[in-house]
């Protein structure tokens, strides 16, 4: 029996599975836009569960590689006294945005993410009214609300920042899945 492959429709599914958390309507709306059933999307994430946890299975970098090719674009960058890749792929359900993995020397990845593509503009951020779900990145919302204080997210794709509304004063935590914004809570 031959397993169907597993590319990068799939793994769009795999995003959306963790984003329905947050944002059930508009993953129900990205999943018709990408013509798949709730039983596809399920099995497209149980498989990329068993590709993560097969004891013999590829590292991240080579996982990501397999099911995405090769990047569209690889970006050196500095982060403190370090220096590592950010390799990024296209993601039709956004086409604005990038699906990101830092790799550091010897192949680790540190992270992975959706972040805003090179070229394209973002939308402008001034007070948290201006915060809709799946409209901005983790880092455009840590810019936007210096100093944002980083916060452990509840399931290892998901982040969270506390800002400061800078009209109001009010605290507030912001969440994202996959790097995406997905919900505003009351800090």
């Amino acid at each position: 029996m031959t397993t169907a492959p597993f590319g990068p429709l799939e793994f769009q599914l795999v995003l959306l599975r963790r984003m329905a958390d947050h944002q059930p309507g508009l993953v129900e709306d990205a999943r018709h836009e990408l013509s798949a059933s709730l039983s596809e999307m399920r099995e497209a994430n149980r498989r990329w569960q068993a590709m993560v946890r097969a004891p013999r299975g590829r590292g991240s970098l080579r996982r990501y590689r397999s099911v995405l090719g090769e990047p569209e674009s690889s970006v050196r960058r500095r982060i403190g006294d370090l220096e590592c890749d950010a390799l990024l792929w296209p993601v039709p359900l956004w086409p604005d945005l990038r699906f990101e993995v830092m790799v550091a020397p010897g192949a680790a990845v540190w992270n992975e993410w959706l972040v805003r593509a090179p070229g394209a503009t973002g939308p402008e951020l001034r007070t948290v009214e201006d915060l809709r779900p799946w409209s901005c990145t983790v880092d455009e919302v840590a810019r936007a609300f210096a100093p944002a204080r980083p916060m452990e997210g509840s399931a290892p794709t998901r982040w969270a920042l506390a800002i400061t509304d800078p009209v109001t004063g009010a605290p507030y935590v912001a969440e994202f899945t996959w790097g995406l914004f997905q919900r505003l809570l009351p800090g």
